[in-house]
């Protein structure tokens, strides 16, 4: 079991982040068959792809990098906070100097693959960092840029989610639901099933809380550069996968309020704004917005301002009427 030890000082300090990056790694993970699988119609879109990157670009170099327990930091810098993107990593990845490169190279690719000539090759090379950061740049445009916006979307939502948790709950509740292995215990965040054994303290400096479309179970950064972290599944990530990838819509509810609207009611289990109903539903934000004012008419949405958003929530009226027609 591994616990970190959390003052108040450290809740003071904990934050969320969203690590594109981080993603992308675990997706190629999953490809690999180095972690936890995709879904069918997943793999069966990406494999290809996938394939043909690792033959016609340096991404095996960076696979090679990856083990059982985990890959290297330069490939999946720590993010900044919510806002962070694709580009952003990308500029970290490419800034990284060669001799820390080489420094992770020499713990890291230690597996049969990272003695492949042509791997080889690359990890010696003095242009390594750049040849490798192409790799997964390509990887990214290829795979999961198309998908990162509605991705993205689940992690955005996971959050406000966790934020409101915390102001109504506190944080040992927040804690607590990221993942049915994790509990709060006399003080400390205690990590059931994890591979490490131990305690971390984490000294004021906080957690950072990354929700993952792609990972598992719950994974966590405990060396620096990176900051402590767990990473953990974002809530609604099952939607995407195999015959849940469209949530089915009460049948008295549909009937009552309409197909659409039924989609976004039930879809409203966490507050979020037009534009995330839209990317998360696949539907057109004009639609989305005349279906909210209609819902929000008839009492059955509220909605507030939070920064430059405006997000919708569930009135008790709509609550009880999706609980009523499950």
């Amino acid at each position: 079991m591994l616990r970190f030890e959390v003052s108040v000082e450290d809740l003071l300090h904990s934050r969320f982040a969203l690590s594109p990056a981080l993603d992308l790694c675990l997706l190629l993970r999953s490809l690999a068959g180095q972690d936890r699988p995709l879904p069918r119609a997943w793999a069966a879109r990406l494999l290809p792809a996938f394939e043909r990157l690792r033959r016609e670009t340096e991404l095996n170099a960076a696979l090679a990098l990856h083990t059982p327990q985990g890959g290297p930091n330069f490939v999946a810098p720590p993010p900044r906070g919510l806002n962070q993107t694709w580009a952003d990593d990308l500029a970290t990845i490419r800034a990284t100097p060669l001799e820390a490169a080489r420094h992770e190279f020499a713990t890291t690719a230690t597996g049969p693959s990272a003695r492949d000539p042509r791997v080889r090759a690359v990890l010696d090379s003095t242009d390594a960092v750049s040849r490798i950061a192409e790799a997964m740049d390509q990887a990214w445009h290829e795979l999961l840029a198309t998908d990162w916006p509605q991705l993205r979307t689940i992690c955005e939502r996971d959050v406000v989610h966790r934020v409101s948790v915390i102001g109504e709950h506190g944080w040992s509740t927040t804690i607590e639901s990221l993942h049915p292995s994790i509990a709060w215990r006399a003080g400390g965040i205690e990590l059931g099933f994890f591979p490490r054994v131990g305690t971390v303290r984490l000294a004021g400096d906080g957690l950072l809380l990354i929700p993952s479309v792609f990972v598992g179970n719950v994974a966590a950064h405990l060396e620096d550069p990176w900051p402590r972290t767990l990473v953990y599944p974002a809530r609604g990530t099952a939607a995407l996968w195999g015959e849940q990838e469209t949530v089915p819509q009460p049948d008295a509810l549909t009937a009552l309020v309409g197909r659409a609207r039924a989609r976004l009611l039930v879809a409203l289990d966490a507050p979020a704004s037009t534009s995330h109903l839209a990317r998360s539903l696949a539907m057109a934000p004009g639609a989305v917005g005349d279906h909210l004012a209609i819902l929000r008419g008839a009492g059955l949405l509220v909605r507030a301002r939070s920064g430059r958003s405006v997000l919708y929530r569930r009135t008790p009226l709509g609550e009880a009427l999706v609980a009523g027609s499950s």
